[in-house]
């Protein structure tokens, strides 16, 4: 678990967000994945159910109102194993209707009460070493029985579109420079390279290949915010062969060539400083 604050509005930047529970306490917050765009504030959380390259940003901070939000990792055995112990009800598993693997909805108060009851546990170890799991079960079970119930449990079922999709993730991101050939993909989860795509595209919003391209150009950019004159290494590291390709996809991403936006995001950090 996971709190952060700041009181000032951030600049867009982007990562790969895990499997995560995101409660916003105060403020606002926006995170864009391709064209679909995600609003939520206080009182609201985003749900992450498998790794995406999400572009996130500070929308509402102040130093009388900082922008306030607390973050929890999502577990699938907990998922799985709740929906073994339940009723008949909380068991049934929904259609595998094809759905993005996020999604934003209001936190209501059986949810506020476990976070609040975990956070008051964070200033005692031994209380949190023994009564933490618990709480954190409940936060699973109000998330499964909630609103987001579907997506949730997709995520707990170790063969759902979901699972696959997750698994052919988890191949890119340990392959990033890898070329990628999308019928030996597709044959590594037992699919058709139409299967593939389908689902792929359903629950990231994008192909494999323009996933593979949005997590090339996201770590590239976090590299180049360290070593923003390296730019033919970074580019090379994460699987681009040509320079000249590297720039034009970053450009068409970003906004701005390598070396620029490297530097823009630098000035603004300094600048929040």
């Amino acid at each position: 678990m996971s709190l952060f604050r700041t009181t000032t509005p951030t600049q867009p930047l982007g990562g790969i967000a895990r499997a995560n529970l995101a409660l916003v306490l105060r403020g606002a917050k926006r995170s864009s994945l391709g064209e679909q765009v995600y609003d939520y504030r206080a009182g609201q959380f985003l749900i992450v159910t498998v790794d995406l390259p999400l572009t996130s940003q500070i929308t509402e901070a102040s130093p009388r109102h900082p922008f306030v939000a607390l973050g929890m990792p999502l577990q699938p055995e907990i998922v799985s194993a709740l929906m073994l112990e339940s009723d008949g009800t909380a068991r049934r598993i929904a259609s595998e209707r094809e759905q993005p693997g996020l999604a934003v909805s209001d936190a209501d108060d059986d949810l506020l009460g476990a976070i609040e009851r975990l956070l008051r546990l964070a200033d005692r170890p031994l209380d949190y070493r023994l009564l933490a799991p618990g709480v954190k079960r409940e936060i699973h079970w109000r998330l499964l029985s909630g609103p987001q119930g579907g997506l949730v449990r997709q995520f707990g079922l170790p063969d759902s579109r979901l699972s696959l999709v997750g698994k052919a993730v988890g191949w890119l991101r340990a392959n990033l420079d890898a070329p990628l050939r999308a019928d030996d993909l597709a044959a590594r989860l037992g699919l058709s390279v139409s299967s593939l795509n389908r689902y792929f595209r359903a629950i990231t919003g994008m192909s494999p290949l323009q996933y593979q391209k949005a997590l090339r150009l996201q770590q590239a950019r976090l590299e180049l915010l360290a070593a923003p004159g390296d730019i033919a290494r970074v580019g090379h590291a994460v699987g681009y062969q040509s320079l000249s390709q590297f720039s034009r996809e970053y450009r068409r991403m970003f906004g701005a060539p390598p070396s620029e936006d490297a530097a823009r995001l630098q000035t603004a950090e300094l600048g929040a400083e």
